[in-house]
């Protein structure tokens, strides 16, 4: 009973001299924020910055920009800035801290850091592949402005990586785009997404599959249209079919699709003797 006791009273210190040294050292703090010392505000700011203490930090290097504007501290307080809202994941507004940095100066120490790290927010905060991809897009032309303005910056190779994913991200949502269209028998719209695709990405892994889908969305439309265009469209299966065979012999597609191009075939020849 006695041990609990102790164990209890213990506890009660320990969150009391918690509470006080928590209270004094807020104290402390907001005192030095208020004091002119900049000095002693600024070695305060990197060494909570290094604790990783960043939303302080970040307030003590806020106060300090205009008492070090046009001085060598200045460089640092910049930098710093875009580091705690990188490292507290406010990626855009890191980017912008990034950039300013870059522009202020554009020879300073960190200046390509700062360039590829501000490419790197657009990067960390493209969404995943079914949403808009404007932020993949910017990050892309951020890290293809680095690559051109350091071409033998060790960092190079890893901007080119980044930028193969994103484009490959973009990619599939355009093709997953293109299959709503076909899924939804929004069959012009999947016909013309269709062969934008493959104008735009001629090397896709996607063009086999497409082709494929090509055929049975002219099939479908060619069903489904009115009498004076149905020979058009189904000529134009039996095209997408020929060609199909002819890029890829061996194509899983192939054996599939000959059911439907027997009835695309049974259609013309009805057609034709009308």
């Amino acid at each position: 009973m006695y041990f609990c006791t102790m164990r209890k009273n213990w506890f009660f210190i320990s969150i009391v001299m918690l509470f006080v040294v928590t209270f004094m050292s807020c104290n402390s703090y907001n005192k030095l924020l208020k004091s002119t010392d900049n000095e002693l505000k600024y070695q305060t700011a990197i060494s909570l910055y290094e604790k990783e203490d960043y939303n302080r930090a970040l307030q003590m290097f806020d106060v300090l920009q205009s008492a070090y504007r046009g001085k060598p501290q200045a460089e640092d307080i910049a930098y710093y800035t875009a580091e705690c809202y990188y490292n507290m994941k406010d990626y855009i507004i890191a980017s912008h801290y990034y950039k300013r940095y870059v522009v202020n100066f554009p020879f300073g120490k960190n200046a390509e850091d700062a360039m590829f790290r501000s490419a790197c927010c657009y990067y960390l905060e493209s969404p995943n592949i079914s949403l808009d991809q404007t932020d993949s897009y910017t990050a892309i032309s951020e890290f293809q402005n680095f690559v051109d303005l350091y071409p033998k910056s060790v960092l190079v190779d890893s901007a080119n990586m980044l930028i193969d994913t994103l484009r490959y991200k973009i990619v599939e949502k355009d093709f997953n785009t293109c299959m709503l269209y076909y899924k939804m028998e929004e069959y012009q719209a999947a016909i013309t997404s269709f062969e934008n695709f493959i104008k735009e990405n001629p090397a896709t892994h996607h063009r086999e599959e497409i082709i494929n889908y090509m055929v049975l969305t002219y099939y479908n439309y060619a069903r489904k249209s009115v009498e004076e265009k149905q020979r058009e469209r189904y000529e134009l299966a039996l095209e997408k079919f020929n060609t199909l065979m002819y890029m890829y012999p061996e194509s899983e597609y192939i054996a599939s699709l000959e059911p439907v191009i027997e009835k695309v075939k049974v259609e013309l020849t009805n057609i034709k003797t009308k």
